[in-house]
């Protein structure tokens, strides 16, 4: 299982944004869903490591706020509130997320793990990732979120052709945007950091992941 907390930052001077987050996050995929776990800092739970990543990635894209996630077991049965909940993914997302509030940090986002080498790897390559997506430009963004939401709907092979009709643009601009984006790269990176966040659950090879 996997708990992701999320912390406010700079909540003295920007004022509580908790439900502007709430509000901005899916209610589809966790476990137990996002609600205020004390103060300015949320949290959820969740049984898919695809899930956790790109909640993750989402948040950092939103900006002011750190998220750490634990990768473990988590006390059964699990409560309906997370804020009930505890085991051993609990206390290493609260370790987490408070290494990810370092100021020596350039992205706040951190992993820890029941196998710790592979919630190092795993936080790893998401950094990595959430790095690249911060250098993307907004007509990048836009091709990017243009084929998210067209898959989202059920399109599973979209043509670059398409996308250039729904943004009003030349299909080679759509193909460069893309390729300038990095798109192909993350997709594959955002794969090999969900497997990776998935064996931090030290689960064994004898147990499912997610």
């Amino acid at each position: 299982m996997f708990v992701v907390t999320v912390d406010q930052q700079g909540s003295r001077t920007r004022g509580d944004r908790v439900p502007e987050l709430l509000a901005a996050l899916p209610a589809d995929g966790p476990v137990r869903g996002f609600e205020r776990s004390v103060g300015d800092e949320v949290q959820a739970v969740y049984a898919d490591a695809v899930g956790v990543l790109d909640v993750a990635l989402h948040v950092h894209r939103l900006g002011g706020w750190s998220v750490g996630i634990g990768a473990a077991t988590v006390d059964e049965p699990l409560p309906t509130s997370p804020r009930a909940g505890s085991g051993p993914a609990f206390v290493l997302a609260r370790e987490a997320v408070e290494a990810a509030k370092s100021r020596m940090r350039s992205v706040p986002l951190a992993v820890r793990g029941a196998d710790a080498t592979a919630a190092a790897d795993a936080e790893a390559v998401l950094v990595l990732v959430a790095a690249l997506r911060e250098r993307r430009t907004p007509a990048g963004w836009a091709v990017v979120d243009a084929l998210a939401a067209a898959r989202a709907g059920g399109d599973t092979e979209v043509r670059q052709e398409d996308l250039a009709v729904r943004l009003g643009i030349s299909q080679q601009a759509v193909s460069q945007r893309l390729r300038t984006a990095l798109w192909a790269e993350e997709r594959a990176a955002r794969g090999a950091a969900a497997r990776l966040l998935a064996s931090a659950q030290g689960l064994g090879e004898d147990r499912p992941a997610g």
